[in-house]
């Protein structure tokens, strides 16, 4: 019997993600820099101490979506099959990330981060911190499973490999918004980048850390 969540859990996703879309409307409105957490409270209808209980920063609030992308992609790498390589795993979430691009929604709301993130030092700081944090964690799986000694590098050479082929992917996705390019031309271009990007890596990376 699988049991969800219960009725206070509910109701803190729900807060959460009340906050979470008041946020981005008013990024979306006014930029990322003109908003206050007291301006985002204000629009959710909540005390600017329930924001900052559920996000610290306001770059939190900004970033949300990608470290929950960031984290999929560690799990996809925990929780791959036997026989699969820690690199098929990654690459199969990234790509599988990408399937919406095509969309109008998906593509204006690149265009609207990638414009608020440019001129932002604080936004650009912590993208930095968050692709950094995943990154260590992947390093972890990897050690982990590879049983690498404490020093040793490899690990983290593997996980930079990786997350630096996805973070590449996502500036050029950025980029070729930017420049106009939309709907199915803009997936087909991710889908190209990808799988060339990735193919690259696996000839150093395709036999490391297949699950026995």
């Amino acid at each position: 019997m699988v049991v969800g969540p219960g009725l206070r859990e509910r109701k803190k996703q729900q807060t959460r993600q009340l906050i979470f879309d008041a946020a981005q409307r008013l990024f979306a409105r006014r930029g990322f820099d003109r908003v206050t957490v007291a301006e985002i409270a204000r629009e959710a209808d909540v005390s600017e101490v329930t924001v900052f209980n559920y996000f610290p920063t306001k770059e939190d609030l900004f970033f949300g979506g990608l470290e929950a992308f960031e984290e999929q992609l560690v799990e996809a790498v925990r929780n791959r099959p036997r026989g699969e390589s820690a690199l098929k795993a990654f690459r199969r979430r990234v790509l599988e990330g990408g399937e919406n691009l095509g969309d109008a929604d998906r593509a204006a709301a690149i265009r609207r981060a990638g414009s608020s993130i440019g001129p932002s030092a604080a936004l650009r700081a912590r993208e930095r911190d968050v692709v950094e944090t995943y990154t260590r964690r992947l390093a972890e799986v990897l050690a982990a499973e590879t049983r690498s000694d404490p020093d040793d590098v490899e690990p983290t050479v593997a996980a930079v490999a990786m997350m630096s082929a996805h973070r590449a992917l996502v500036a050029h996705v950025r980029e070729q918004v930017a420049a106009g390019k939309r709907g199915r031309a803009l997936a087909d271009d991710f889908k190209t980048q990808a799988r060339r990007a990735f193919a690259r890596i696996e000839r150093g990376l395709g036999g490391y850390a297949v699950r026995p």
